[in-house]
């Protein structure tokens, strides 16, 4: 199938490892010029030469803090200056789990405003840095990646990727008229490095083992396994395509049904 990403110039932010490195080689390899952003430069140029080496595509490596405006007003002034245009924007910086898991009374309010400062308000920063040219061409794609966090109340942390719901539907009703449209994922349990790491922590604390702590998620789940990262980029690469044109200010789990509650 042709999803109509050849030569579209994508921005992908947290692109230097986990889902946003899985969604910018998915795209890279249908042809889309990609551009992937993080902080740690070391890491970043290491996936953008792993990404070209895997893809036969040229990978745009561009170190930016998604907290600090100037620094996103740059980002895109890289792109720009070197494809003249952003078609694509998937926003992925983020801390992948949330920094304040814990009950209230141990909360830390400066890791909660850094947990919004970083996802919420930064995909809000690269929304806003992207959205005049997009306008100006009259059409666009921007992906917002959520977290089922936001469906579910255990997690304070969950807050942002609510709050990500509502930044992606008001965005759509602002863009839309443009051609532009918004749209959020929220991904499950994933099979990244991070996702190893917290196996094996949960695993340290229960007495248990990493690989039986991944079978009670794999079990919580309707088919019964681990998402892969590929599995959320192919729905990145459904709604960044010219086949989703009708889809904007929706919220889609990719998450093999663990979702437990009812959304119409």
């Amino acid at each position: 199938m042709d999803w109509g990403l050849s030569n579209r110039v994508v921005i992908v932010t947290g692109g230097s490892a986990g889902i946003g490195r899985t969604v910018a080689k998915l795209l890279a390899a249908e042809g889309a010029r990609v551009a992937i952003a993080a902080r740690r430069a070391q890491i970043l140029e290491s996936a953008a030469e792993s990404i070209e080496q895997e893809t036969g595509q040229r990978v745009l490596a561009v170190c930016a803090d998604t907290t600090v405006q100037e620094q996103v007003d740059q980002l895109v002034a890289r792109v720009m200056a070197a494809y003249s245009r952003v078609d694509v924007l998937v926003n992925c910086a983020a801390s992948p789990s949330g920094l304040v898991r814990n009950e209230v009374q141990y909360l830390d309010d400066a890791a909660l405003l850094q947990d919004l400062n970083t996802k919420v308000v930064g995909y809000a920063r690269c929304a806003k840095a992207v959205a005049p040219g997009m306008v100006q061409q009259r059409w666009g794609r921007i992906i917002n990646i959520g977290g089922l966090t936001g469906r579910a109340s255990n997690v304070i942390s969950g807050m942002r990727n609510a709050a990500i719901c509502h930044l992606t539907k008001t965005l759509s009703d602002q863009l839309g008229p443009c051609g532009v449209t918004v749209n959020a994922i929220h991904p499950g349990v994933i099979q990244t490095e991070h996702i190893v790491e917290l196996f094996e922590t949960e695993a340290r604390k229960r007495g248990k083992t990493p690989a039986e702590i991944e079978g009670e998620y794999a079990n919580a789940t309707p088919i019964r396994r681990i998402i892969r990262a590929e599995e959320v980029a192919y729905a990145v690469a459904f709604l960044a395509s010219e086949l989703a044109a009708a889809v904007t200010g929706e919220s889609l789990a990719v998450d093999g049904g663990i979702t437990r509650g009812i959304y119409l």
